[in-house]
């Protein structure tokens, strides 16, 4: 990439390795979660959406101490961890991975339930009076017709997690080659007033959002049409 030094380049590689390992990640955990918060009636439905949207609300800055304390040495998560021999996940790849799930899980869960609840009911009533079972119905009526919601949790959540900041530097550090990732890399160029460098990557992440949230708004459909 032209422009690029092999830090940058090494900061480029990793961030598009995280974002990946991110949305992989939301995709399987999300779905059941975002199909369980569409279709629920229970009393916990309300209170888990609102732990799902929290991030959006809440500096990452706080996520990320929070979750410093949860995963260093002497939190719950850390000593359990290091129990099992894996060590402390603060100043890590596994704990980047961990902390941008939490902080873009709203970026994947929300469009999933949009489209699961736009389907309505009328589809898996026909399916399951042809005799499909309720695992039958998600995977021959829900997910095909939810697939706008797939495109846009996709984009999004790739798209966010490459754009992380606050909680990178909290939980992550700045280690070359391991937690460097490019939002933090532009902050090193600025902070040693390499704007010219800092402007560069700058616009390859502008025109990165700007593409993949076009190609999101090109290739879903123009409304997602729902089912009574």
């Amino acid at each position: 990439m032209a422009g690029l030094s092999v830090e940058d380049w090494a900061a480029f590689v990793l961030t598009m390795r995280l974002a990946a390992t991110v949305t992989v990640l939301l995709l399987l955990l999300g779905t059941p979660l975002a199909w369980w918060l569409a279709r629920s009636r229970t009393a916990w439905r309300r209170p888990v959406s609102a732990l799902v949207t929290l991030p959006l609300v809440l500096p990452p800055t706080v996520l990320g101490f929070y979750l410093l304390l949860l995963l260093g040495p002497q939190g719950a998560v850390g000593r359990l961890t290091t129990v099992l021999g894996l060590g402390t996940l603060p100043f890590t790849f596994a704990g980047l991975v961990v902390a941008s799930m939490l902080y873009s899980l709203p970026f994947v869960v929300q469009p999933l339930q949009n489209a699961f609840e736009a389907i309505g009911q009328r589809p898996f009533d026909v399916a399951a009076s042809l005799g499909a079972g309720p695992l039958d119905r998600f995977f021959s009526v829900a997910l095909p017709l939810a697939w706008p919601g797939f495109l846009t949790a996709v984009v999004l959540g790739f798209a966010h997690t490459v754009g992380e900041f606050g909680v990178v530097l909290m939980i992550g550090g700045n280690i070359p080659g391991q937690t460097r990732v490019l939002s933090m890399r532009i902050y090193d160029h600025v902070e040693a007033g390499e704007y010219l460098q800092a402007h560069a990557l700058s616009l390859y992440l502008l025109a990165f959002s700007f593409a993949a949230l076009l190609a999101m708004h090109l290739l879903r459909p123009r409304r997602l049409i729902a089912h009574d």
